[in-house]
């Protein structure tokens, strides 16, 4: 069934469902940025604050937005539009970020994986895998002066990365129940069976046990705003990752839920997808710190002393890894990107669908011709993350869209279904909807009061440590170009996509239940 022909495809089974949104949610940001967060963040102490923002921000905003989708059967800018006029451009803004944000960095570094992947088949890193990474990969000049400044493009990483969008375009072009839900009953087995081998392995090397016991064990100052002033960085990026793990802010889940038949489990759907997300990142965390651990014994340093965190947790550490394993090397390496490469494929196909989705319900432009256009602008929009200054772009623009644009888009959702909408219609929305589990009275006071206030908190708090001083230390003019320039640009570009006007059947739209509003 075409979503032109004016009834909306829906999806084959809830398996399929289930399989996407985890798809979605379980990504590169599971294995890579997860772990990453938690080793700079003081390993077990990490958990608690992400624990936290699960809690009180990730499910129930996440009901939010199976809510928002499901009842007004729409991707984020028609749910938003249908709910409150004037709050279209938010709804544009979610899957504004996704595609012409996050997707233009996210599909770069699964390009990375590819390379990595057929690295790992002859171990072409050779035997300094940080030197091969930051020189001969990233091509970073020699002289530290010259980092920040443009000078070529990485023709490899531009054809991983053409390849990365390559495969995205070819399974969204197909409508939802035949592309993305398909790939998705592929895939998501494949990447659990993986991440169990993978963990399995490395559990057993030498050494992962001292790296376990850091990653499960917490440092309560890490996380303590009365006595460390720092911590409110991790609080913050517990949130952040949250958001970004949970593909929360980007209008994916809205878009998702709206091919959902009338009779659902939204209260179930969403805890089960919640839970098995952050389960897997906890899981596949083991294996990034059991080789941690194995590294630090075999060069008799201290686990902290092993890396100082970023990608090169993934692509020096690993590496590195495997190069001192007695047996299977090529196999292990082989295994492990092959796995990133799975799970950032998984979720950029929902990057791309939640803007196509957008786009499709608005302007009625057959699907083919919206995922081609976006493909492949989205493609030449990724050039500069090729770059040799591409690894300090992305990491600018993931530090400013997780910190304000996913949290900012998080808070504009409990204002419209919190104040502007009526949440207890909009709970007894949700529980009729079917399902086992009701969604308690509680979950309005979060979405009034509590998860707002809090999500506003982690804005400031990041807003004040910016202002004090440059993130990392960047020049201003890449801060500015790629960090505020990114959130200004998506911004003026929803607000422009807002200013359209909707198909007159839409546009005269007068909500069926408007007992919803207040």
């Amino acid at each position: 069934m075409s979503e032109n022909s004016g009834e909306r495809t829906l999806w084959g089974s809830r398996i399929g469902f289930l399989f996407a949104a985890i798809g979605s949610a379980v990504g590169l940001g599971n294995i890579w940025r997860f772990s990453n967060m938690a080793y700079e963040n003081g390993g077990g102490a990490f958990m608690v604050p992400y624990f936290v923002a699960l809690l009180v921000a990730g499910i129930p905003i996440m009901l939010v937005e199976y809510a928002l989708g499901h009842k007004f059967q729409g991707s984020s800018p028609l749910a938003f539009f249908k709910a409150n006029k004037k709050m279209e451009f938010i709804g544009w803004w979610m899957p504004v970020v996704a595609t012409c944000g996050i997707m233009l960095f996210y599909s770069v570094v699964i390009g990375w994986c590819i390379n990595y992947f057929i690295y790992s088949l002859d171990l072409s890193w050779g035997s300094n895998t940080s030197e091969f990474f930051f020189n001969t990969f990233l091509q970073w000049p020699a002289d530290k002066s010259q980092w920040f400044v443009l000078q070529s493009i990485n023709w490899k990483i531009l054809a991983s990365t053409f390849a990365a969008w390559f495969i995205c375009w070819a399974i969204c072009y197909k409508e939802i129940n035949h592309g993305i839900e398909k790939a998705c009953l592929f895939f998501m087995p494949l990447l659990l069976v993986l991440t169990i081998i993978l963990v399995g392995w490395t559990v057993t090397l030498d050494g992962a046990a001292e790296g376990i016991r850091h990653y499960i064990t917490p440092n309560w100052d890490k996380i303590n705003v009365f006595t460390n002033s720092g911590a409110w960085k991790v609080w913050t990026a517990a949130f952040g990752q949250i958001f970004f793990t949970l593909s929360l802010g980007f209008g994916i889940m809205i878009t998702y839920a709206s091919y959902l038949p009338k009779k659902t489990n939204l209260t179930g759907n969403a805890l089960f997808i919640c839970v098995a997300n952050c389960a897997y990142s906890v899981f596949a965390g083991f294996a990034v710190f059991g080789i941690l651990g194995f590294m630090a014994q075999s060069q008799g340093v201290p686990l902290q002393e092993v890396v100082k965190g970023g990608p090169s947790l993934c692509f020096v550490v690993y590496p590195e890894a495997i190069n001192q394993l007695p047996v299977a090397r090529t196999t292990f390496g082989a295994l492990f990107f092959l796995t990133l490469i799975v799970a950032g494929i998984s979720s950029g196909i929902s990057l791309i669908e939640a803007f196509a989705c957008s786009i499709i319900d608005k302007f009625n432009i057959k699907r083919g011709k919206v995922i081609t256009i976006l493909c492949l602008g989205g493609f030449l929009g990724s050039v500069i993350f090729t770059t040799n200054i591409g690894m300090f772009v992305l990491d600018i623009t993931d530090h400013f869209i997780n910190n304000y644009g996913l949290l900012i888009g998080g808070m504009a959702e409990c204002i419209l279904v919190g104040w502007l909408l009526n949440t207890k219609l909009v709970r007894k929305h949700v529980n009729e909807t079917g399902g086992i589990v009701k969604l308690p009275p509680l979950w309005d006071w979060l979405i009034k009061i509590a998860t707002p206030v809090l999500l506003l908190t982690m804005v400031i708090m990041a807003l004040i440590e910016d202002i004090r001083k440059p993130y990392e230390g960047y020049p201003l003019w890449m801060i500015f170009s790629f960090g505020i320039g990114m959130i200004v640009f998506t911004l003026l570009l929803s607000i422009l996509f807002a200013t359209a006007k909707w198909p007159k059947h839409i546009h005269d739209h007068k909500p069926e239940d408007e007992h919803l509003l207040i």
